[in-house]
C-alpha cells in the first residue's frame, strides 16, 4: 500500500523554542551563558574552614598545572585543562564542594628569553640594561601579557575559582619558596656543589636532568690512538664520539678484569694534540664492550668521567667556555692551541679530527647513532660543564613519594606509567636548582666577603651579622620548577595554617602530560609529603599528547600546530571539548589533521548541532507548561507505556556507563586505592561515548519518533501529558549528563526547559542517578498486564527490532523516504500481545502501516516472498521468531530491481572470484606484507556475505 505522509503538527503558541534560532550560533550562546556563570559567581570554592579529613563529603580538589605566565593557549593546554573540567563539573554535580585551583607560572627561561629578543631587537641586552632594571622590564612584559591566557581558558569553559588565581611570582607564593628553601637547607637537604651539570651555551644557564632532553641522532665514532709514553711502537685505542673534549682528557680508563688492558694499567700514555703524558687506570664503571673498551676521561666535561676522576684524585681542566667555546680554563694552561683557540665546539671537532688525521692518531671514523642531550627550551645541544651549583638532595625526598604509589596512596593512570615512575624514583640523582638568569626567585642565600659567613634567610638580611660587613646576595636564581613542586602548598596558603589549606589540601586529581610526570608530579608529591605528611593528590591522570595525522607531535618549529582560538571561533567551545575528549582513550594519544580543521572537528561541531535541534523540536512540542505529575508519580499509577518505560531503562543504563567510565571519585576508608580501582577509572572517552550514545540514539532517534504523535493536539490528553513529562526528565538527564563536555550548549538548552527553576544553573545541578522503578501495568486495550519495568523495556526492544527490519528493507529496495509503506507483523506466539498494541507506534517509527498478525504465508528470512494474493514481499525474521513482511507491488519497479540486483550480482562475483584467485596464489601469500593478506581475506568475507544476501534477494523476488 502507499500513501502520503502525514504532516507535522503544528508547535503550541507558547513554546519555548520560540525564542531559539534555527541555527545554533555558538558565539552567541557561548558569551551569554559565560556571563550568567561569572554573575551567579558559579565556579567559586567555599571554605568554611573546616579540616580536610578524608571522608566522602570533603571538598573535591584539581590543581591546574599553572601555564607560562606569557604563554597563549595551545592544543596540549586545550587538552589538559578540559580534561580537569570535565572532571570538576562532574564532582560539583555529584554535590562535592569543589576547588578548581587556576594560576599561571613566571617561566624562568621562557619569559626571560621572549624580553631578551625584544631587546635585541631595540639594539640593547639585558646585561647593558643592568639587573634591577631588566627585572622591572620583564615585570611590565608579564603584566601587559600574562592574562592572554586566562582570558582563553575561561573561553573554552574552564570553571576554575578565577577569584583564586594564584602566580608563582607573586609575594605569598615567592614567600613559601624562601622558606622551603631555608628549610631544606637548614636540614641538609639544599647544598652547593662543584659537579659536572648540563648546561645551554644559548640560555647560558645550567639544567637539570629532566631539562636536558635526549634526541637520538645519527653521529661518528671516533678511533683514536694514545701512544705509550716511551714506547711509541704500542698504543692504546680510544673510541669517543666528541673529540673536541680529548683537550681535558687527564686519563684513560679501562675495566679491571679487561685482560687486554690490565699489562697497561698504572702506565702513562701521550695525549694527542696537546702531548702531554696522562695516565692509565682502572675502574670497574668502565664497559669493556663499548668501542675498544678503553675510554678518554675528561672530568670537566662528563658526568661519568667526573665520578671516575674523583674516585682516582684526577685534575679536572675545563677546555670549553660558557658560550661551548674551546677556550682554556685556569687550571687548563697549554692545552688548547693557538688555532683552536675561540672556536665553537663543533667546528673545533672538525679541525682536530684533521689534526688527528694528518698526525696519524686517526685510526678509523664510524657511523654512530647516539642519545644527544638537548636543552628543553631552545634545542640547543646541551654541554656538560664542571660548575658550582646549588642542588636538592633528592633520595632521602624520593623514598616517600616512592612508597606512596607502591601502596596505593597515590594511583598513577594509565598504571604502565607505574613502572616508569618507579624506575626513576629508585635511580634519582640530585637535582641542580640554581639558573644563570635574572628572572625568577634569587636563591637566599648571602655571604659576607669580609668574615666568610654564608647563611640562607628567610628575610633579607641589612648586614652581616658577625662583622656588620656589607652582604651579597647568592647571583643565581632557582629553577622554575622549584617554585612549581610547591604548587599544592603555596595557591592554599602554606607555610601558614590557614582556612583554604585546611579545606582543601591534600586534592584530589591531578591532570597532566607524561612529560612533567618527573619536571612536575613526582616532585609535588615529595613536597607534600615532606611539608605536609600527606600525597597532594591520590590520582594522577596522564592524558595522551596532542599529534597531527602523520603521528608528530604537534609543534611550532613543525609548523603542524592547530590554535584551539581559531577552532573556536569557527565551531564553538563546545565542539573542541567534545572533539578532544571523545578521542582521548584513557592515556592514548589525540590525533588531529592541521591542514583540515573541518575533519578534526566535525564531529564535535554536528554533536552540538545535534543537541540544540533535539531540544529546539522537543520544546517546540512540549510547551512551556510543568507537567502536573513527575516520573515517579506517572511510575506509581502505571501511566507508563512500554516506549515510556524503556527509554527510563535506556537512561538508567546511559547513567550507569557513565558512572562505571568515571568510577569512584576517591579511595577507599583506607584512604589507598585497591583492586581493579588502581587502574582504572577516568575514562573519559567511555563516559562521553555512553551519554552521546543515549542522546543521539536512544533519544533522537528512537523515543522522540515515537513520541511525535503523542504529543499531537488530537492525541488523548492525559497520554500526550505522560509523554511531555518523560521527554523533559529524559532530556533533562541528558543535559545533565552531557554537561560536563559540552557545557554551554546544554546549560542554553537546560535553562529553556519548563522544569527549571528561573535561578537556577545547570553547571550546580544534581548529577542523575539510577532510579528504581516499580512494576506497570501494561496494555490497557486487551486487559492489563502487570510487568516489571525492565520486561517492558525488553518488549519495547521488540517493537524496535521490527522498525529497524522495515527500515532495511526500505533502504535495500530504495523506498522513497517519504512513502508510507505496509508492514505485515506475523508475531511469535509469546509477542503477539506487545505487536498488537504496538502496532501504531511500530508504524510511527518506520514509516509504515503495521498490521497483525500476518496473512498466512512467509518466505525464509532475508528473502523476498511472491504471494500470489499480494505480489512479490521482502521479509526479515525477528529474534523471537516474529516476521515481518514488506509487500513491494506498487513500491519498487521489480523487473528494474531484478536487472539491478543481477548486475551487481554479477559483477560482485567476477570481484570475488579474481580475489579468491589472488588468495590461492602462493607467489602472492609469501610476497605480500602479512597485514596485506589479512586485509585480502577480511575483503573476501565481507564481499561473499554480501554476495549471499543480493542472490536470496535475486531468488526470492525475481522471476526464473
Amino acid at each position: 500500500m502507499m500513501t502520503a505522509s502525514p504532516s507535522s503538527s503544528p508547535a503550541p503558541p507558547t513554546s519555548p523554542a520560540l525564542e531559539m534560532p534555527a541555527q545554533y550560533d555558538a558565539a552567541t550562546t557561548e558569551r551569554e551563558v559565560a556571563r550568567r556563570w561569572r554573575g551567579a559567581d558559579a565556579f567559586a570554592a567555599q571554605d568554611s574552614g573546616s579540616t580536610r579529613v578524608g571522608g566522602h563529603h570533603d571538598p573535591f580538589v584539581i590543581f591546574m598545572p599553572p601555564p607560562n605566565v606569557t604563554a597563549v593557549l595551545h592544543v596540549g593546554h586545550g587538552l589538559t585543562m578540559t580534561v580537569q573540567d570535565v572532571i570538576i563539573r562532574w564532582r560539583r554535580m555529584a554535590g562535592d564542594d569543589t576547588l578548581y585551583q587556576p594560576g599561571t607560572d613566571h617561566a624562568g627561561i621562557a619569559t626571560q628569553h621572549i624580553v631578551e629578543k625584544m631587546l635585541a631587537a631595540e639594539g640593547t641586552t639585558r646585561r647593558a640594561l643592568g639587573r634591577d632594571t631588566f627585572v622591572a622590564r620583564t615585570a611590565e612584559f608579564v603584566a601587559q601579557t600574562g592574562g592572554t591566557i586566562i582570558e582563553q581558558l575561561r573561553a573554552i569553559g574552564v570553571s576554575a575559582d578565577w577569584s583564586r588565581t594564584a602566580y608563582t611570582f607573586s609575594p605569598a607564593l615567592s614567600r613559601a619558596v624562601r622558606e622551603a628553601f631555608v628549610r631544606l637547607y637548614e636540614e641538609g637537604l639544599i647544598y652547593r656543589g662543584h659537579r659536572v651539570i648540563h648546561w645551554c651555551p644559548r640560555c647560558l644557564t645550567s639544567l637539570s636532568d629532566e631539562e636536558a632532553e635526549h634526541e637520538d641522532e645519527s653521529g661518528a665514532l671516533y678511533h683514536v690512538r694514545y701512544p705509550v709514553a716511551g714506547d711509541p711502537g704500542r698504543a692504546v685505542v680510544v673510541a669517543t664520539t666528541r673529540p673536541e673534549t680529548m683537550l681535558g682528557d687527564v686519563a684513560i680508563a679501562v675495566h679491571p678484569d679487561d685482560a687486554r688492558y690490565q699489562p697497561l694499567v698504572g702506565q702513562r700514555v701521550v695525549l694527542p694534540i696537546v702531548g702531554i703524558e696522562i695516565p692509565i687506570v682502572a675502574d670497574a664503571a668502565v664497559d669493556p664492550a663499548f668501542g675498544t673498551g678503553a675510554v678518554k676521561i675528561t672530568p670537566a666535561h662528563d658526568a661519568n668521567d667526573f665520578e671516575i676522576g674523583r674516585r682516582h684524585a684526577l685534575p679536572m681542566p675545563v677546555v670549553i667556555n660558557p658560550a661551548a667555546e674551546m677556550e682554556a680554563g685556569a687550571d687548563a694552561a697549554g692545552r688548547v692551541p693557538t688555532a683552536l683557540a675561540g672556536l665553537d665546539r663543533f667546528d673545533a671537532r672538525a679541525r682536530i679530527v684533521e689534526m688527528l688525521r694528518a698526525s696519524g692518531a686517526l685510526v678509523r671514523v664510524e657511523d654512530h647513532r647516539h642519545a644527544v642531550r638537548h636543552c628543553y627550551r631552545c634545542n640547543a645541544v646541551v654541554e656538560p660543564r664542571l660548575s658550582d651549583q646549588w642542588f636538592v638532595r633528592m633520595a632521602p625526598l624520593a623514598a616517600p613519594a616512592l612508597d606512596a604509589v607502591r601502596s596505593g596512596t597515590v594511583r598513577i593512570l594509565p598504571d604502565r606509567w607505574v613502572a616508569v615512575y618507579v624506575n626513576w624514583m629508585e635511580n634519582i640523582r640530585d637535582w641542580n636548582i640554581s639558573r644563570q638568569l635574572w628572572w625568577g626567585h634569587r636563591i637566599p642565600v648571602w655571604y659576607c666577603d669580609a668574615c666568610g659567613w654564608q647563611a640562607a634567610l628567610r628575610d633579607d638580611p641589612p648586614a652581616c651579622p658577625t662583622c656588620a660587613g656589607a652582604l651579597r646576595q647568592d647571583e643565581d636564581v632557582l629553577d622554575t620548577w622549584f617554585s612549581s613542586w610547591l604548587w599544592p602548598l603555596s595557591t592554599l596558603g602554606w607555610p601558614d595554617d590557614t582556612p583554604a589549606r585546611r579545606a582543601f589540601y591534600p586534592g584530589d586529581v591531578l591532570v597532566t602530560g607524561p612529560d612533567i610526570l618527573f619536571f612536575w608530579v613526582a616532585r609535588m608529591i615529595m613536597m607534600g609529603l615532606h611539608f605536609d605528611g600527606r600525597a597532594p593528590f591520590h590520582t594522577v591522570l596522564l592524558n595522551g599528547i596532542v599529534r597531527d595525522t602523520q603521528h608528530r607531535k604537534m609543534s611550532k618549529s613543525l609548523g603542524n600546530g592547530i590554535d584551539p582560538v581559531d577552532v573556536v571561533t569557527l565551531y564553538g567551545a563546545d565542539a573542541l571539548r567534545y572533539t578532544q575528549i571523545a578521542g582521548m582513550g584513557l592515556g592514548t594519544d589525540v590525533i588531529l589533521d592541521p591542514e583540515n580543521l573541518e575533519r578534526s572537528f566535525a564531529p564535535g561541531r554536528n554533536f552540538v548541532t545535534k543537541l540544540w535541534n533535539i531540544g529546539r523540536f522537543l520544546l517546540t512540542n512540549v510547551g512551556d507548561e510543568i507537567p502536573a505529575a513527575g516520573i515517579g508519580d506517572l511510575a506509581g499509577a502505571s501511566a507508563l507505556t512500554r516506549a515510556d518505560l524503556w527509554i527510563l531503562a535506556r537512561l538508567d543504563t546511559a547513567i550507569a556507563a557513565c558512572d562505571a567510565a568515571l568510577g569512584p571519585a576517591r579511595p577507599d576508608a583506607t584512604g589507598r586505592w585497591t583492586g581493579t580501582d588502581l587502574a582504572t577509572g577516568l575514562r573519559l572517552s567511555e563516559f562521553v561515548e555512553a551519554a552521546r550514545a543515549f542522546v543521539w540514539s536512544d533519544l533522537a532517534d528512537w523515543y522522540l519518533e515515537h513520541c511525535k504523535g503523542r504529543l499531537a493536539p488530537e492525541w488523548d490528553a492525559h497520554d500526550r501529558a505522560v509523554a511531555r513529562a518523560v521527554l523533559l526528565h529524559v532530556f533533562d538527564a541528558a543535559l545533565r549528563l552531557m554537561h560536563p563536555v559540552v557545557p554551554f550548549v546544554t546549560e542554553a538548552l537546560w535553562q529553556l526547559l519548563p522544569t527549571t527553576d528561573p535561578d537556577a544553573l545547570l553547571i550546580r545541578a544534581a548529577w542523575p542517578i539510577v532510579r528504581d522503578l516499580p512494576t506497570q501495568l501494561i496494555g490497557r486495550r486487551s486487559g492489563a498486564t502487570r510487568l516489571s519495568a525492565h520486561t517492558a523495556a525488553a518488549e519495547y526492544d521488540l517493537v524496535r527490532e521490527a522498525a529497524s527490519a522495515v527500515r532495511q528493507i526500505r533502504a535495500d529496495y530504495g523506498v522513497p523516504p517519504g512513502t508510507v509503506v505496509e508492514a505485515v507483523i506475523e508475531p511469535a506466539p509469546a509477542s503477539r500481545a506487545v505487536f498488537v498494541e504496538e502496532a501504531t507506534a511500530l508504524g510511527r517509527l518506520s514509516r509504515s502501516e503495521a498490521r497483525v498478525p500476518a496473512p498466512a504465508g512467509t518466505a525464509p528470512a532475508g528473502t523476498a516472498l511472491a504471494a500470489p494474493d499480494r505480489g512479490a514481499a521482502a521479509t526479515a525474521v525477528l529474534t523471537d521468531g516474529t516476521t515481518v513482511i514488506i509487500p513491494l507491488a506498487g513500491l519498487i519497479d521489480v523487473a528494474k530491481e531484478c536487472a539491478r540486483l543481477r548486475g551487481e550480482l554479477t559483477r560482485l562475483d567476477s570481484q570475488l572470484a579474481a580475489l579468491r584467485g589472488r588468495l590461492a596464489n602462493p607467489g602472492f601469500l609469501s610476497r605480500a606484507p602479512e597485514q596485506v593478506v589479512e586485509g585480502e581475506r577480511t575483503k573476501e568475507r565481507e564481499w561473499a556475505t554480501r554476495a549471499d544476501l543480493l542472490r536470496a534477494r535475486v531468488q526470492g523476488l525475481c522471476p526464473t
